[in-house]
C-alpha cells in the first residue's frame, strides 16, 4: 500500500457536497448586502457570521484542531459559489482559507495557540515579508507596516511576513509571524475603487515580541520543509506553498464573473437598444456573441482554476514535489484565469449601456472587483508571462515565490 493511500488527501465526499450547498444558500442574501459591504468598507458583520454558521472558514483549516480539511476542488467549488453572491466577501474567504492551510505548515502548539481557545478563529495575513524582525531569546521582535491586509476587521489573529535581519542588518531568513490582532495597530484605511468591501487595511507593529514556535520561515516552506509536516492525517499541507497561495485568490474572481453574467442575462428582457430602431437587445445577433464570447472566457478560466487545484493536489497525493515547470504554470494559470474573467465581464459591462454605470448595478462593481483581482502582484499577467516564459526556456528563474 502507498504512502498516498494511507494518508488520503480529502476530506470526507459527503461533509465536501455539504459545505457546497451551505455556500449556494448563501447567495441571496450575500447580493442584498453587497451595496452595504462597499459602504462600510469592510465585509458585513451579517456576512462574516453567515460564513461562520456554514463553516466555510473551516474548508482548507486542519481537522486537527476542527476543520474539515477538504481537497483543494471543494475549496475552488465554495469561493466561487460565494462570489456570484458578493465579490468581497468571496475574496476574504478565499484568502483566510489560504492563511488557515498555511497555518497548518507552523508547529503544533502555534496551531493551538489561535484554534484550542476559539475553534471559529479567523487569520489575515500579508505574507510578503514587509517587516523586519532580530532575533531575542524565546522569539523575535518584529516590527513593520503592512497595507492589503484583507479581512483584517473581521481577524482574530494574523500572519505578517517580515525579513529577519542579523546585528549588521543582512538578511538572514525571511518567513511569517502569527500574531494575535489587539497585538497590533489596526489603520481602518481601506478606501479603493476595486474590492471594496474586503476591509484591507493595513496593520502596524512596533516592538512586538513573538515566540519562536509562531515563526514560520517561507523559505524552509517552499522548500517544503516546515515544522507542521507530518502532523496531519491526509496530505493536504504536503502540497506545494506558491501554488497553493496563488490558487488561494483565484476562485472568487470565477465567481465574480459567472454573478455578472447571471445578471446580464436577468436583464436583457424586453430591453431596447438606445439610438437604433427600437431593436431589442436579445434578439441582436451582437448579443448572441458578446453572451457566447464571455461565457466561453469563463469556462476556460474554470477550467484553468480546476487544472491548477488537480495539479497540486495530485502531486501531494503521490507525495512527490511538483518541478519548477509545474509550479510556474500553476502560477501562470491562475494569472490568465483571472484575466479572463476581466476580459468576459468588461464584454458584458460594455454591452450593458449606460446604466451599468449606476452604482447599484452588480456589474460595475464586478468590473471594479475584477480589475483589483488581476493587479494583486501574484496575479500581474505581465509578471507571470514573464516568469514562465523564462522557466520555459530554462533561464534563471526571475522570482524565488515559484
Amino acid at each position: 500500500m502507498s504512502i498516498a493511500t494511507q494518508r488520503p488527501f480529502s476530506s470526507d465526499a459527503a461533509a465536501a457536497a455539504a459545505v457546497r450547498e451551505r455556500a449556494q444558500a448563501l447567495i441571496p442574501d450575500l447580493r442584498a448586502r453587497a451595496i452595504e459591504a462597499e459602504e462600510l468598507r469592510r465585509v458585513p458583520d451579517k456576512n462574516i457570521e453567515a460564513l461562520r454558521q456554514a463553516g466555510l472558514f473551516r474548508v482548507l483549516l486542519p481537522r486537527r484542531v476542527g476543520g474539515l480539511q477538504a481537497d483543494l476542488q471543494t475549496f475552488v467549488d465554495v469561493v466561487s459559489t460565494i462570489g456570484r453572491g458578493c465579490g468581497s466577501t468571496a475574496w476574504v474567504l478565499g484568502v483566510v482559507n489560504a492563511h488557515h492551510w498555511l497555518v497548518g505548515l507552523y508547529a503544533s502548539q502555534a496551531q493551538d495557540d489561535v484554534f484550542k481557545p476559539n475553534p471559529d478563529a479567523i487569520i489575515s495575513a500579508v505574507i510578503g515579508p514587509r517587516g523586519r524582525a532580530t532575533r531575542v531569546p524565546g522569539g523575535y521582535l518584529l516590527n513593520g507596516f503592512w497595507p492589503f491586509c484583507s479581512g483584517s476587521p473581521a481577524a482574530n489573529w494574523l500572519m505578517l511576513g517580515g525579513e529577519i535581519v542579523d546585528a549588521e542588518g543582512q538578511t538572514i531568513d525571511e518567513g511569517d509571524f502569527l500574531l494575535p490582532i489587539d497585538a497590533v495597530e489596526v489603520k481602518n484605511d481601506w478606501d479603493v475603487a476595486g474590492l471594496r468591501g474586503s476591509g484591507s487595511n493595513s496593520v502596524v507593529a512596533k516592538e512586538l515580541f513573538v515566540p519562536e514556535h509562531r515563526y514560520l520561515s517561507l523559505v524552509q516552506a517552499i522548500g517544503r520543509e516546515n515544522p507542521g509536516r507530518g502532523n496531519h492525517e491526509g496530505r493536504l499541507y504536503d502540497a506545494e506553498v506558491v501554488p497553493v497561495l496563488a490558487l488561494g485568490i483565484v476562485p472568487a474572481a470565477l465567481g465574480i464573473a459567472e454573478g455578472a453574467m447571471e445578471v446580464f442575462k436577468q436583464r436583457l428582457p424586453g430591453k431596447i437598444v438606445s439610438y437604433t430602431m427600437k431593436e431589442v437587445q436579445l434578439q441582436m445577433p451582437t448579443t448572441h456573441m458578446q453572451v457566447a464570447t464571455a461565457e466561453s472566457r469563463i469556462d476556460a478560466a474554470r477550467l484553468l482554476v480546476n487544472d491548477v487545484a488537480q495539479s497540486i493536489q495530485q502531486a501531494a497525493e503521490d507525495a512527490r514535489p511538483m518541478s519548477l515547470r509545474e509550479r510556474a504554470r500553476c502560477r501562470m494559470h491562475c494569472a490568465y484565469a483571472v484575466r479572463l474573467c476581466m476580459e468576459a465581464t468588461q464584454t458584458l459591462f460594455l454591452a450593458s449601456g449606460g446604466s451599468a454605470l449606476a452604482t447599484g448595478n452588480p456589474i460595475q462593481r464586478a468590473m471594479r472587483d475584477l480589475q483589483a483581482i488581476n493587479m494583486h502582484g501574484l496575479l500581474c499577467l505581465e509578471t507571470n508571462t514573464e516568469m514562465y516564459g523564462r522557466v520555459l526556456l530554462d533561464l534563471p528563474q526571475n522570482t524565488p515565490l515559484i
